[in-house]
């Protein structure tokens, strides 16, 4: 490398921590400088999937907890140190968010083909999108040419990730703080037709609410009992746990959702409407969720965050 490419670099790569750095995402980012990277990610993806088939929802869940949080720019996964606080530990995260040794075993096939150039954040966007149609929902191009925070926000973590018991106004009010529509809710809070949520988080619903089918009650209740039990897990989705399917939405109009959150979009209110549709029209549901998933994944960080390609997905370079 000549002096003056060396000196280029160098002030590219400071600009890059001063500077947001994010190009425009483009399905073809990675054209030239790592072809295969989709192919390896749907690889390792399609292993992980067939080994455990909850670790297809889990990967959905860690893209959609990343974006929520300053953008979708992987600072959800970069541990906690002396110095350093991280988003893993934030109350929604913790004994929850599941999967980051399946992303790090990623990022190390894809750094043997292509050292240095693809971005934890745009791994996570691929594999998210290769979970859901492992499980078979719908698939999309994804747009890439994200950047790695260099740094990350318990507290921001803690603010801005609806919790179980959210209802359907601050659900609406939370999706709309970034950019995303009642439809786009509706429809991403569809990933829920996969994956498990742990009895505390859905135990004050099927001992005190009203509008809970008994039959469903019962059954939760003889795994989730009032007393302990807290980690017990049940699937958001009794009827098809593993498949993505549109069965979610036929679950809420049976006042067969697990958490208070889910059901709050069934419960006489303005999402009643889209939640019977996608209920009876798969295919709706599907190229909604779509839309919606490429819309949060453009999400990005503020201006003026410091960015970089990690080498290791849990720490700073």
């Amino acid at each position: 490398m000549s002096t003056s490419s060396a000196t280029s670099f160098a002030v590219l790569a400071l600009l890059c921590l001063l500077l947001p750095c994010h190009a425009k995402l483009s399905t073809k980012f990675y054209a030239k400088s790592c072809p295969n990277v989709a192919a390896i990610v749907r690889s390792m993806m399609a292993h992980a999937v067939a080994k455990e088939p909850r670790m297809g929802a889990s990967i959905i869940r860690l893209f959609f907890h990343d974006c929520f949080v300053n953008g979708c720019d992987a600072s959800i996964l970069l541990d906690d140190t002396k110095t350093f606080t991280g988003e893993k530990n934030a109350g929604a995260n913790v004994n929850s968010v599941r999967g980051y040794e399946v992303i790090d075993a990623i990022k190390v096939q894809v750094e043997a083909a292509c050292k240095g150039t693809v971005s934890c954040a745009d791994i996570v966007a691929l594999a998210s999108r290769d979970a859901v149609n492992l499980l078979g929902g719908p698939t999309w191009n994804v747009h890439l040419g994200r950047k790695d925070s260099r740094t990350a926000s318990q507290s921001a973590a803690n603010a801005n990730l609806p919790g179980p018991g959210s209802s359907a106004t601050s659900l609406v009010s939370a999706f709309a703080a970034k950019g995303l529509s009642p439809r786009d809710m509706t429809a991403l809070s569809g990933a829920h037709t996969v994956g498990r949520a742990r009895c505390v988080f859905f135990r004050g619903r099927i001992y005190t609410e009203p509008n809970i089918n008994t039959t469903f009650a019962a059954a939760r209740r003889r795994t989730c009992p009032q007393g302990g039990g807290d980690g017990n897990l049940a699937p958001f989705d009794d009827q098809t746990p593993d498949a993505f399917d549109n069965a979610y939405y036929r679950n809420l109009v049976a006042q067969r959702g697990l958490l208070h959150s889910d059901q709050e979009l069934f419960n006489g209110g303005p999402q009643d409407a889209l939640v019977r549709k996608y209920s009876g029209n798969a295919g709706m549901f599907a190229t909604d969720f779509a839309k919606a998933m490429v819309k949060m994944g453009g999400l990005a960080p503020a201006a003026g965050t410091p960015t970089e390609i990690r080498l290791n997905c849990r720490k700073v370079n």
